[in-house]
């Protein structure tokens, strides 16, 4: 875990993050008091189309019944 005061993380901002992003701690001081933490972010999950397969009825299609319709204008 690397200390740095916060003229040097704002001198070296991009280059921090670079270190964080690849999995160190970084840890952003003011006059020598612990403030901030710079620490790489989980990443998303990704998400695959198409591995669930279903089968929507044909009734999701049809229009809806009148009184559901006013239901929804409400």
């Amino acid at each position: 875990m690397k200390t740095v005061n916060v003229h040097e993380a704002k001198t070296n901002l991009s280059k921090l993050l670079e270190r964080a992003h690849r999995g160190e701690e970084i840890v952003i001081a003011k006059n020598g008091t612990p403030f901030a933490r710079l620490v790489p972010l989980a990443a998303p999950d990704r998400r695959t189309p198409g591995l669930v397969d279903c089968v929507i009825d044909d009734a999701f299609f049809e229009p809806l019944p009148d009184d559901e319709l006013e239901a929804w204008e409400r």
